[in-house]
């Protein structure tokens, strides 16, 4: 594809992602996000995209080693397996915010889907209800997202990483949508650069 005509297609798609609701928020270091219209939906909602110089099998790879995981995740502060069924994965998820977020944490559904061009959907939503309440953490009870790892090329990928979720707890809305750039830019480019690192 020469130059002019990817640039096309990113003014396309960002016009696309305009007319949708999602506004362009953050576009630096080859990573864009966009917010959610806050009149489309009651809950503050991100979609960041970056290229990386890694296979879909290593950013998988450096998806299902949850040890691995935690220090590219915002915040993360303990990631551990909960269960496994066919293409479905729980995963039970602290977060250390800084302040003045409290720290929270969630269970996690995870359901994989592979496409037919190689493209990896991991569909992520929030079962609260699955293991007890834990003292001095606040549940969060609703989220929705996803992750989408296109192959460009070799080596080459379209990473996207979607998320919807209830604040939980007394979090104003200025501080939300600051919370919900903060959580794509950190862990997109941290994922990047372990990824890019990776033999």
């Amino acid at each position: 594809m020469n130059r002019c005509l990817l640039i096309a297609t990113l003014l396309l798609c960002t016009s696309a992602l305009a007319t949708d609701g999602w506004n362009l928020a953050y576009d630096r270091e080859g990573i864009r996000v966009y917010l959610k219209d806050p009149s489309a939906s009651p809950y503050p909602q991100f979609r960041g995209v970056s290229t990386m110089k890694a296979s879909v099998r290593t950013l998988t790879d450096l998806q299902d080693n949850l040890r691995v995981a935690c220090k590219w995740l915002y915040a993360c502060d303990q990631l551990r397996l909960l269960d496994v069924e066919g293409d479905s994965t729980w995963v039970y998820l602290t977060t250390n915010p800084p302040w003045p977020t409290r720290p929270r944490d969630m269970v996690l559904k995870v359901t994989s889907e592979r496409l037919a061009d190689g493209t990896l959907v991991r569909h992520l939503s929030a079962e609260p209800d699955r293991i007890p309440k834990v003292d001095g953490l606040i549940r969060v009870r609703y989220l929705s997202g996803k992750w989408r790892m296109q192959p460009l090329g070799e080596r080459v990928t379209e990473v996207t990483y979607q998320l919807q979720a209830a604040p939980a707890g007394d979090v104003p809305s200025w501080l939300a949508n600051r919370l919900m750039v903060d959580i794509a830019v950190v862990t997109l480019r941290t994922l990047r650069a372990v990824a890019e690192r990776q033999p």
